[in-house]
């Protein structure tokens, strides 16, 4: 993760492990936006969070674990009135995100893959990847 990251590793985090399918993939959501409201974030923001997460997650069942139901997503998050954190980590061999194509591109507008990245980043105020490709990192400050 870069060296600018608003990522505290030394921020205790609860850890939530789902079986690697869409339905499974949803049952993290719930905690966390709940936990994100608690802490002061504005519906705007939760909505956001929920955005990227589902997408991360999808990312990590789809295209990290390939479908493959005997593989796990690992959700590990903390949250707190300044920001919510949230590691989402697939045990898939992983990627480069900059070999992503833009899907902004003209030639790429009809092509589904690189939005859910996209989204993520737009929604988020950090999104980075570890070196293995395996594991996204995505951070909401809280503005207010």
């Amino acid at each position: 993760m870069s060296s600018a990251s608003l990522f505290d590793p030394a921020e205790p985090m609860k850890e939530i492990v789902v079986r690697n399918n869409l339905a499974a993939a949803k049952l993290p959501e719930e905690s966390i936006l709940a936990e994100a409201l608690a802490a002061g974030f504005n519906e705007e923001d939760v909505f956001a969070i929920k955005l990227a997460l589902e997408e991360a997650m999808t990312n990590a069942v789809r295209h990290g674990n390939r479908n493959d139901p005997s593989k796990q997503v690992v959700v590990r998050y903390a949250i707190n009135a300044r920001k919510v954190t949230i590691l989402v980590r697939d045990e898939g061999g992983g990627f480069k995100p900059e070999h992503v194509p833009d899907c902004t591109a003209p030639e790429n507008i009809e092509r589904p893959c690189g939005r859910g990245i996209m989204l993520m980043r737009a929604y988020m105020t950090e999104v980075s990847y570890n070196a293995d490709g395996n594991e996204v990192l995505m951070i909401k400050v809280n503005e207010r």
